[in-house]
């Protein structure tokens, strides 16, 4: 299937590993531009080259802190006008909520909603203007069904997900369309830390405890990068015109409910 979208200019946040990657590459794949964007420079830069030599698409990296007004404005110079949008970031460190501050929220709300909203605020009107945009926001699948060990991230995350049900019935009819994606557990950095967080909670080591979260999965194992990047594609298609204020969960069956 040709999405339509080859020649597109996107932002790609948090794109020099895991799930941020595997959407520029997926991307990248369907002939998108994309300026990617990470904190570390060289694990960047490498991402960057290998996605030209593999498709041979445009590609920019902004090595930067996004959270920051300086971080964004850098983006924005490098692809004023994009027209795909993947806003991510990592969550925040796992714990109990007894021992986090005031700023370990407000850290937590920056990176997981706020930066989002305002990388949202300014590109959203630009892409109604012309006539076509698609945001993407990769949230957690914690947002359905919180992870006791993730507070900060479900709180954050959660609030993120009401703000786009809103802005999202705004801009559909001018072809602008915004959805989540909600992993579940995927062979990421971020997946070992949480397994690790939560093996020490336990008393066990974090082998037992990532065969044991493998073993809980319905479809038997951990999700990729590369199928995370798939779904991405697909929701920035022409094809997915139709689809907004969604929250797509990926997760192998692991969610329990019929909704």
């Amino acid at each position: 299937m040709d999405f339509g979208i080859r020649g597109r200019n996107a932002i790609v946040c948090g794109a020099s590993k895991g799930l941020g990657r595997g959407c520029a590459e997926a991307l990248a794949a369907e002939g998108v531009n994309v300026v990617i964007v990470a904190r570390g420079a060289e694990a960047l830069e490498a991402a960057a080259q290998e996605i030209r030599q593999k498709t041979g698409v445009t590609v920019t990296a902004i090595a930067c802190d996004i959270t920051t007004p300086e971080g964004r404005a850098r983006v924005l110079a490098a692809c004023p006008d994009p027209d795909i949008l993947i806003n991510n970031a990592g969550g925040p460190p796992p714990g109990d909520f007894r021992n986090w501050t005031r700023d370990d929220w407000i850290a937590a709300l920056d990176a997981n909603m706020l930066t989002p909203i305002e990388l949202m605020k300014a590109t959203v009107d630009g892409m109604m203007a012309r006539g076509f945009g698609r945001i993407i926001n990769i949230t957690s699948g914690a947002v359905k069904a919180p992870i006791d060990v993730l507070g900060l991230s479900n709180g954050a995350r959660s609030g993120l997900t009401g703000f786009v049900a809103g802005l999202a019935r705004k801009t559909v009819a001018k072809n602008v369309t915004i959805n989540n994606l909600l992993p579940g557990a995927f062979d990421t950095e971020r997946l070992s830390k949480t397994i690790a967080a939560s093996a020490a909670a336990a008393g066990k080591s974090p082998e037992e405890a990532a065969e044991a979260r493998r073993r809980g999965i319905p479809a038997q194992r951990f999700g990729t990068a590369e199928e995370f990047g798939a779904v991405c594609a697909f929701l920035c298609s022409v094809q997915a015109g139709y689809m907004t204020g969604q929250n797509v969960l990926l997760d192998g069956g692991n969610y329990p409910g019929t909704f």
